[in-house]
């Protein structure tokens, strides 16, 4: 070939074909190949951010007279922040008050449920050989319909027998 003749195009006899319809982009060129949903959804994202942050630059003089004007600072009592601690202020020690019982409640149902993972339930069921409490519908030992009478007295007599008391 010659550098004024045409290019002519690859042989792509012997390249495995993708299969159509996947969708991919696997195997097509790297110009045309779709991009990601995820990155049009990443690229939205930080496109809003971008504006509101610019928003916030050009407004910034309105936004922090509305927020002096509804936390109380604007139009004081005796002294600049009285109308604050009296009002919007007042509220932030209720605010650590139900964040802590939160976290408390929060930190004791972790404790007490079940220890597989995203499980909700209390677990009331240890499992033999592990340091495991499990829920009733985790445990392999534990019928998920509700025990019969006669399931409990079966259980108990084998547990009788596995200590030798009988």
């Amino acid at each position: 070939m010659t550098p004024d003749s045409p290019v002519a195009p690859p042989d792509l006899s012997s390249a495995p074909a993708a299969p159509v319809g996947s969708g991919d982009g696997a195997g097509a060129d790297p110009d045309t190949a779709p991009i990601p949903v995820k990155k049009w959804i990443w690229g939205l994202l930080i496109l809003v951010l971008i504006v509101g942050i610019a928003l916030i630059i050009a407004f910034f003089a309105a936004l922090r007279h509305w927020f002096a004007l509804h936390t109380g600072t604007l139009h004081g009592g005796p002294d600049l922040y009285y109308n604050f601690w009296s009002g919007f202020g007042s509220d932030l020690g209720e605010a650590t008050l139900i964040s802590a019982v939160g976290i408390g409640v929060y930190t004791g149902v972790r404790k007490v449920n079940c220890h597989t993972k995203r499980c909700w339930r209390i677990g009331h069921h240890p499992l033999d050989g592990t340091p495991y409490i499990l829920c009733r519908h985790h445990h392999p030992g534990v019928p998920t319909k509700g025990a019969t009478h006669e399931h409990i007295l079966e259980q108990h007599r084998k547990a009788q027998e596995a200590k030798g008391v009988r």
